[in-house]
């Protein structure tokens, strides 16, 4: 039996054996008085303890100094205990439960739970953003009734969820969702994730591969029926060269385009070099000028303005193929009798390279496309002038390597600047 019963009892007996022995000493009345007195008093003792019990109970409290002393404190004392040990368990799964939502609204991934008639009961601010959800306005509302795409509702009704379902975004049809749902118990949860770069990206190896193929297939051919012809026909020694000069001329295409095709993906995959390696521009400037008067064979004026004494930091190979690229498309693009300017100057701690040309200019509708993978304005007059559709690519990729940027300019009938920007840390003065 628990000592606050067991300490009243004993606490009874002793009086009532007292009450009994001054009872028949004295008088008996004198002896009930004093027992009734001493059961009073006891009452009184615990209804007093009982009255506090009741008010803590009311407003739980953790100060163990107002429980008291004996049976009833040892009682108060472990009530107070076992609430600071519910108390320390309560505040334990807050934190846990703080450290969950933060981790899940932490996630690139959209996360919605849903209760089973669908109301939304949590999200993070992924699924925010994506969806157009306010975390706190729209709890307790229907998700079919805030994400009103027919697909989206119909996919969530028919409940199949074993393969994952592809969307446009509400706050933005340009990107894709894709969704999984997840049930457990009676509720959902929702997973969204943007796939728009992915398929972006399946969008540029598909156009790649149907490009490169492309591109390889029409040397092939040519030389497929060469060689056929050279088989099956008696030619003559002039004849037989001839034939052997254009095959030459299309294998070396298939080759310029293979060594691009490495080249960009060298680029694309080693780390950026480091800005140790000094790179003389003045020298090189003069060297492009050299190159291009070459490739023009005096069908055009070529200038160069220097403007400076910076040199560059970075990959001596890299830097010359991009910006004797630059210049290359400036003189097959630039008609007979046309001036090419090549600049070099800097401007406070940064520096520029440009190439200016008179030519047949852009239009400003096709500039933003430009440095794609085998992207031609003219297909025709680019394969003339043996242009793989490779080049601007590569002259992107190397000027990013540097942190450089190019900027294009040109007017159709005006010209084209072609200006690649160096950053400070990539110039030396």
């Amino acid at each position: 039996m628990p000592f606050v019963l067991v300490g009243p009892l004993v606490i009874t007996l002793i009086c009532a054996v007292l009450a009994l022995a001054l009872g028949l000493l004295t008088d008996a009345a004198i002896g009930w008085a004093v027992f009734a007195g001493t059961v009073l008093l006891q009452l009184a003792y615990h209804l007093y303890f009982f009255a506090r019990l009741d008010r803590w109970s009311r407003q739980p409290s953790l100060d163990q100094d107002q429980a008291g002393k004996g049976a009833w404190g040892d009682v108060l004392v472990r009530l107070y205990k076992h609430e600071r040990a519910r108390l320390a368990q309560i505040d334990l799964a807050n934190r846990r439960a703080d450290d969950y939502d933060a981790a899940g609204q932490a996630l690139l991934d959209g996360l919605v739970t849903v209760d089973a008639s669908g109301r939304i009961e949590w999200c993070n601010r992924a699924a925010e953003t994506m969806l157009g959800l306010d975390r706190e306005a729209d709890l307790g509302q229907p998700i079919a009734n805030l994400v009103r795409h027919p697909e989206f509702v119909s996919y969530l009704q028919v409940a199949q969820f074993g393969k994952p379902f592809a969307m446009r975004a509400p706050v933005d049809e340009a990107r894709t969702l894709l969704l999984n749902v997840v049930q457990y118990g009676e509720r959902r949860m929702l997973q969204m994730r943007d796939i728009t770069e992915r398929e972006r990206v399946d969008a540029m190896r598909r156009d790649f591969v149907a490009n490169v193929s492309h591109e390889l297939r029409t040397p092939l051919t040519v030389l497929a029926g060469f060689v056929e012809t050279l088989q099956d026909l008696d030619l003559d020694a002039e004849e037989r060269r001839q034939y052997l000069d254009m095959m030459a001329d299309q294998a070396g295409r298939m080759q310029r385009l293979l060594a691009e095709l490495l080249m960009l993906s060298n680029l694309e995959s080693a780390p950026p070099p480091p800005a140790t390696e000094r790179v003389d521009m003045l020298a090189l400037c003069q060297k492009l000028l050299r190159d291009g008067e070459a490739l023009s064979a005096g069908r055009h004026t070529l200038a160069l303005d220097i403007e400076g004494q910076a040199d560059l930091l970075g990959s001596e190979f890299e830097i010359t193929s991009a910006l004797g690229n630059l210049v290359s498309n400036a003189v097959r693009y630039t008609p007979a009798g046309g001036r090419i300017r090549i600049v070099w100057r800097t401007e406070g701690k940064t520096a520029e390279f440009a190439v200016e040309d008179n030519g047949i200019g852009i239009d400003p509708k096709y500039i933003p496309r430009l440095t794609e993978r085998f992207y031609r304005v003219d297909r025709g007059r680019s394969r003339e002038t043996g242009g793989t559709g490779l080049g601007l690519a590569i002259v992107k990729h190397t000027l990013s390597r540097h942190q450089a940027t190019l900027d294009i300019q040109s007017a159709p009938g005006k010209g084209s600047r072609f200006a690649a920007r160096f950053p400070a840390a990539r110039v030396v003065l």
